[in-house]
């Protein structure tokens, strides 16, 4: 049988262990496990020329890859996508011809109403202009900032017989610290095909 003694110095010792944990547990060194992402390697930028049958050329990465799989060729064959399977992105091309100078204004519009669907979770929509005098190249980009499905668009025209739409969308959840340095190498891509392209 446990004295008198004996039981307050077990329920002494406990008392200590359970103090002791307390205050070790209520440090306030708590540092938060910062979230992170996968680190994406990014390559060099490098171009191929795109001469196919459509009126234009341009330059796109080598890095991506021409799709005319879910585009009906025979009615839009100008029409496809710019792939970037290792950044899940995909940049839609759609090229208007044949006398468009009845429908610019029409076809101005459908690019502005685009870009406004996504005013509601954008940030900020950077807006320039884009001249190229010397190639008859005239149009508006659109650089979305916040969480917004599309992250840039733009149209180019000559303002009577040809006007190009492009979009780039990532096949992902719109979260932009994840994929900001994959959206900067394509638009970095995107600048380069504006520069690059004319009609032919």
């Amino acid at each position: 049988m446990m004295t008198m003694r004996a039981k307050t110095n077990k329920l002494l010792s406990f008392l200590l262990i359970i103090i002791v944990s307390f205050f070790s547990a209520c440090s306030d060194d708590y540092t938060p496990k910062p979230r992170g992402y996968h680190r994406i390697e990014l390559p060099q930028h490098s171009y191929d020329k795109f001469e196919g049958n459509c009126p234009f050329t341009f330059e796109y990465s080598e890095h991506s890859k021409l799709d005319y799989k879910r585009i009906d060729t025979n009615r839009n064959p100008c029409w496809f996508n710019i792939l970037y399977p290792q950044f899940k992105a995909r940049i839609y091309v759609s090229y208007f011809g044949e006398h468009v100078e009845d429908s610019l204004r029409q076809l101005t519009e459908d690019s502005r109403d685009l870009v406004m669907k996504h005013i509601v979770k954008a940030n900020d929509i950077e807006e320039s202009l884009i001249t190229k005098r010397e190639d008859d190249v005239y149009g508006i980009s659109y650089d979305f900032k916040g969480s917004t499905a599309s992250n840039y668009q733009f149209f180019i025209t000559d303002s009577t017989d040809h006007y190009l739409h492009a979009s780039l969308y990532f096949e992902t959840a719109p979260k932009p610290d994840s994929i900001a340095p994959a959206e900067q190498f394509v638009k970095e891509d995107i600048e380069h095909f504006i520069r690059s392209f004319k009609w032919k």
